[in-house]
């Protein structure tokens, strides 16, 4: 998808599309998140799933890490962030160029 946009009259064709969403699935971690589960929290009987949205850049570092759905325990929250900031992905590209892309990655806590 192109976006164009007028500028001074005249089209201007913008190839700087908008990063595409993949699954974490989809892309795949070099190194995958290793949640630390949160003694308070295992103490408290704290569960829950935490959604972290994921700026992924062309060498698959998490530019940015933001919190989309939360677990409603902060310390949880937390942990998941914390692990997904300190993974890495395999770089996403499409045609063998390498693009930024958007990922949403689940963290589940849940005590056995």
């Amino acid at each position: 998808s192109t976006n164009v946009a007028l500028i001074h009259g005249s089209e201007v064709r913008d190839t700087f599309s908008v990063p595409r969403v993949v699954s974490a699935s989809q892309l795949g971690f070099l190194v995958p998140p290793n949640t630390l589960y949160p003694a308070r929290s295992r103490k408290a009987g704290e569960q829950g799933s935490v959604m972290v949205r994921v700026f992924v850049d062309v060498a698959g570092r998490p530019a940015q890490v933001t919190l989309e759905k939360s677990s409603g325990h902060s310390a949880l929250d937390e942990a998941a962030l914390s692990a997904v900031r300190a993974s890495q992905f395999r770089p996403y590209s499409e045609g063998g160029v390498p693009k930024t892309v958007w990922v949403r990655v689940p963290i589940n806590f849940v005590l056995q």
